[in-house]
C-alpha cells in the first residue's frame, strides 16, 4: 500500500448501518445496527496509536483508548473488552449514548484533516461482541473488607460507584427509588437509542460483582442518610437531576401539557407504546411542540413521532447552530420528519372552553450578542406574534437535581438550586463519610461525566472507609 492511500484509507470512516427513517418511525427498535467484526477491525485500524493520545485526556473515566482500539485492530476483541472494563462499568451504554464527538473523539490527531475514529461506536461493538457471544467476564473482586456502603440512586453515577467499590471487596447496597434500576438510562432515554436489554445486562453484571439492589426505596422518606450511616460505613450520593424546569408561562396548566420527563417515562420505563401489553396506554397526539434544543427535547421530538402524531414541531429559540444536542440527534430529527421551527419562542399556551391545550403563542427572535454560554442571546423582535395549533406541549428545557436529600439530610451544605455541594475530585461533602455526584452535584450533564464522578468518588470512599474500624452489623444482616 502507498502512502498515498493509506492516509486516504485512514480519512475514510467506517460508517455505522442504520434503519431508514421511513421504517423507524414505525417502531422503537435501535435505530444504528452496530459495527461487524470486519466493520469494526477496518474502522480501529484507521487510530495512529499516537505516543501521546490527546483523545484520553477527554475522558471522564480516563479508558486506554488507544489500547482497546489497538486490541480491535489486531483482532483481539476480549483483550479490548477488558482493557474498556477495566475504567468503565458501563462500556455498552456509553457507547450508545455518550457525546464523544465532544469528548474523546474531539481530540483525535485524525480530526484535524478529516474524521476522527469511531470510538464510541468501536466502544460499543466490543461490549456488544462480548454480551452478544455469551461469555461475559465478570471483573474479579478483591478479597472482603468487611466494609458497607450504601449508594443512594441506580443511575449512571451510582451504578459505577458500586461497582468500582464491589471490585475493591466492599459490600455494596443500592437503594433506588423506582421499580426498576438504572435511573435516567431507563426513565430518559428512549427504547430506540438505548434498548432497556442493554442497561439490564449491564447491571445484570454488576449483581454478579456481588452489588445489591433494593428497589421502591426513596431515601428520604423510608430512610434518611443520617439512618443509613447508622448502619453503612460511607454513603454515596447520586440521585441525579429529576425535578423537571418549565417555562413559567401562562397556560401551562393546561391538560395536554407534560414535561419532557413524564413524557418519556411514560413511553420508556412504563413501555406505553408496547400499550395494551405492558398496561400503560400512550399518550395519543395529533400536533405535538417540545420546547427546547437539547437532547431530551429530540427523544420527545421522536418519541412522539413514534407514537403516531401527525405533526412534531421542535420550537427552539435560537439557531439550529447553537443547539445543545448531539449532532447525530438533530440529524436523526431531522430524517425523521420533525420539524424545525427556530429563532421561536413560545410564551403562552392557549386553551379551549374544555381547558384542553389548543395552540402555542410565540414570538420571533433575532441573535444579539453572546451570553455567558457563548452562545448568542436570543432577542425577542416586537410584534412578532404568531400561533402554533397543538393539542400537545412538551417543555423540554432542562432538569433541576433532585431535592429530596437535600431537604431531608440535616446539615447537607446544597446550593441555590438544591445541588449538593461536594468536591469534584473526590466526591466528598460536608457531612462525614457522605459522598455525592453526578447530576445531584452538577444539574444535569453527560451520562460519561456522571460516571467520571462515580468512579472518583469510589476511589475517595475506599480510601476513607479503608482507615476506620468497620462499623457493626445488624443482626439480621
Amino acid at each position: 500500500m502507498t502512502a498515498s492511500s493509506d492516509k486516504t484509507r485512514r480519512q475514510d470512516r467506517v460508517p455505522m448501518r442504520e434503519q431508514p427513517a421511513r421504517q423507524r418511525v414505525a417502531n422503537f427498535d435501535e435505530v444504528p445496527y452496530g459495527y461487524s467484526l470486519e466493520e469494526a477491525i477496518a474502522e480501529a485500524q484507521r487510530c495512529l496509536r499516537c505516543k501521546k493520545p490527546l483523545c484520553v485526556t477527554g475522558c471522564p473515566v480516563n479508558v486506554n483508548i488507544p489500547a482497546f482500539v489497538g486490541a480491535i485492530a489486531d483482532g483481539d476483541i476480549r483483550q479490548a473488552i477488558r482493557i474498556l472494563k477495566s475504567s468503565n462499568t458501563l462500556p455498552a451504554i456509553c457507547g450508545r449514548v455518550c457525546p464523544q464527538e465532544t469528548q474523546c473523539e474531539v481530540r483525535c490527531v485524525l480530526g484535524k484533516k478529516g474524521l476522527p475514529v469511531s470510538i464510541g461506536n468501536l466502544e460499543r461493538f466490543a461490549a456488544d461482541w462480548e454480551r452478544e457471544l455469551g461469555q461475559v467476564d465478570i471483573p474479579e473482586r478483591e478479597a472482603p473488607t468487611g466494609r458497607r456502603v450504601a449508594v443512594v440512586g441506580s443511575g449512571p453515577a451510582g451504578l459505577t460507584c458500586a461497582g468500582e467499590l464491589a471490585r475493591r471487596g466492599h459490600d455494596v447496597v443500592v437503594f433506588e427509588a423506582l421499580h426498576a434500576p438504572g435511573g435516567v438510562l431507563v426513565y430518559g432515554i428512549p427504547e430506540f437509542r438505548l434498548p432497556k436489554r442493554i442497561v439490564k445486562a449491564e447491571i445484570d453484571n454488576l449483581r454478579a460483582m456481588g452489588v445489591t439492589l433494593q428497589l421502591n426505596a426513596v431515601v428520604g422518606k423510608l430512610d434518611t442518610v443520617a439512618e443509613l450511616m447508622d448502619e453503612f460505613d460511607a454513603v454515596f450520593i447520586g440521585t441525579g437531576a429529576g425535578l423537571p424546569k418549565f417555562k413559567n408561562i401562562p397556560g401551562e396548566n393546561l391538560v395536554g401539557v407534560y414535561s419532557a420527563n413524564e413524557y418519556l417515562t411514560r413511553a420508556n420505563l412504563m413501555r406505553s407504546y408496547q400499550w395494551p401489553a405492558s398496561g400503560t396506554p400512550p399518550i395519543r397526539s395529533r400536533r405535538v411542540v417540545v420546547i427546547g434544543g437539547g437532547n431530551v427535547a429530540m427523544d420527545a421530538a421522536r418519541t412522539a413521532v413514534r407514537l403516531g402524531a401527525e405533526k412534531v414541531i421542535l420550537a427552539y429559540r435560537r439557531s439550529e447552530e447553537e443547539m445543545p444536542a448531539r449532532k447525530p440527534e438533530i440529524h436523526h430529527a431531522h430524517e425523521e420528519g420533525v420539524e424545525f421551527m427556530l429563532l421561536v419562542d413560545p410564551v403562552e399556551v392557549l386553551g379551549d372552553e374544555r381547558g384542553r391545550v389548543r395552540a402555542v403563542r410565540c414570538l420571533r427572535m433575532g441573535l444579539g450578542e453572546p451570553d455567558a454560554s457563548g452562545r448568542r442571546r436570543p432577542v425577542p423582535i416586537e410584534g412578532s406574534d404568531f400561533e402554533i395549533e397543538c393539542d400537545t406541549v412538551i417543555p423540554a428545557l432542562g432538569n433541576d437535581p433532585n431535592p429530596l436529600i437535600g431537604r431531608t439530610t440535616e446539615g447537607l451544605k446544597t446550593g441555590k438550586w438544591g445541588n449538593i455541594e461536594a468536591d469534584p475530585d473526590t466526591g466528598r461533602t460536608n457531612l462525614e463519610g457522605v459522598y455525592a455526584g453526578g447530576d445531584i452535584v452538577t444539574g444535569a450533564a453527560t451520562v460519561i461525566e456522571a460516571m467520571g464522578a462515580g468512579r472518583k468518588a469510589a476511589a475517595a470512599i475506599h480510601e476513607y472507609i479503608m482507615h476506620r474500624p468497620a462499623k457493626p452489623r445488624r443482626a439480621d444482616d
